[in-house]
């Protein structure tokens, strides 16, 4: 009972799940096999694929824990893309290190901008936070077609590419990104007292305020880390396809992210969160995506069959279904024929019969 209580049980259940469904119907699908010093395989994939939506699921943790949200991380996603092979593609030698390190790191600090920028309208001046990042949501892409010019920008760099498709000590880089930053944030908000300040802001605002703790500065951070993030995010999924698409990079990555922290266990209504769960979220997001594509459903029906098992998965991590579940499990052990216990006089009569047989 100790384990069904523990916050991470659930979200590992459903993870599991996915995954023996997936090996009972494509034995193949936990295969992986080692190709000129490389690991591939269905679990390499995922764990490649995973990295954009990681980092801004990690950084949407942290805002949703300061009860906000985050609904640009993938317009900032397609700016930060736009920056950086912009960048490499006017560059005199794409294919140079420098010159890749120069695009990706002002390709961040545009990013950490445009977080910092939703941070100052939600905790300076007081913006509801889907009001002000919808703002950037919308405009965000705009500006990531001015700096490319309305076209999609396509470079060659191997350097920059092997962001996404490199390998290195068998795995994908871009999993090892993902597991660095997930590291960092980890050791920063649970081996601090960040994390406890920022769960406190989420819980309530006025209190924290009250006690002396600097919401304004947490709120601020945790947009701006989001954004960051979200700019790392940007970077890596513009390696993969080495252009820069403004339209339809990062495309709902914002509801995905959402839905990964919600499934992981994080409460939308702020304080309390887990990276560890989100991680988990993750995972689940993106194996359910592959299930999809295993099972060959239509790219038109996908998000239909999606949002069925994401509500059957949230209605197994449901608090409420669990204390039904309960209950109904408490009245059958009370009565274990099915049926409801004697009551009445009759009832009453027997039971004085039996203790008196009894004495």
């Amino acid at each position: 009972m100790t384990l069904l209580k523990h916050r991470l049980f659930w979200p590992v259940a459903a993870l599991v799940t996915l995954v023996v469904v997936n090996v009972i119907a494509n034995p193949n699908f936990a295969k992986v096999t080692m190709r000129d010093g490389d690991l591939y395989g269905n679990p390499v994939t995922i764990l490649r694929e995973s990295a954009p939506l990681m980092l801004v699921a990690l950084g949407m943790t942290l805002v949703i824990a300061t009860r906000g949200i985050d609904l640009s991380v993938g317009a900032v996603m397609a700016v930060s893309g736009a920056v950086s092979l912009t960048i490499i593609a006017d560059s005199p030698d794409p294919g140079s290190l420098g010159t890749v390190t120069v695009a990706i790191v002002v390709a961040v600090l545009v990013a950490l901008v445009l977080g910092a920028w939703n941070g100052f309208l939600v905790s300076v001046l007081g913006i509801q936070p889907i009001i002000a990042t919808l703002v950037l949501m919308l405009a965000g892409r705009g500006v990531a077609l001015l700096i490319t010019g309305g076209a999609i920008t396509t470079v060659t760099s191997a350097p920059y590419k092997f962001l996404s498709n490199g390998y290195l000590i068998l795995l994908p880089v871009a999993f090892f990104i993902w597991v660095a930053v997930v590291a960092i944030v980890a050791l920063v908000e649970r081996r601090t007292a960040l994390g406890m300040l920022t769960e406190s802001v989420g819980i309530n605002p006025e209190a924290s305020r009250l006690a002396g703790v600097r919401s304004r500065g947490i709120i601020l951070s945790a947009y701006m880390v989001s954004g960051l993030l979200a700019g790392v995010a940007g970077i890596i999924n513009a390696s993969n396809t080495m252009a820069a698409d403004s339209n339809n990079a990062g495309y709902l990555i914002e509801l995905y992210a959402i839905l990964a922290v919600v499934l992981g266990g994080t409460s939308l209504m702020g304080g309390k969160f887990s990276i560890a769960g989100t991680v988990i979220g993750v995972l689940t997001v993106t194996t359910l995506d592959k299930t999809i594509q295993f099972f060959g459903v239509p790219p038109a029906q996908s998000p239909v069959f999606f949002a069925v098992v994401v509500v059957i998965v949230v209605l197994v991590q449901s608090p409420r279904v669990h204390a039904w579940g309960r209950a109904a499990s408490a009245r059958m052990r009370r009565t274990p024929s099915g049926g409801e216990p004697p009551t009445g006089p009759g009832a009453a009569s027997a039971a004085k019969k039996r203790e008196e047989v009894a004495a």
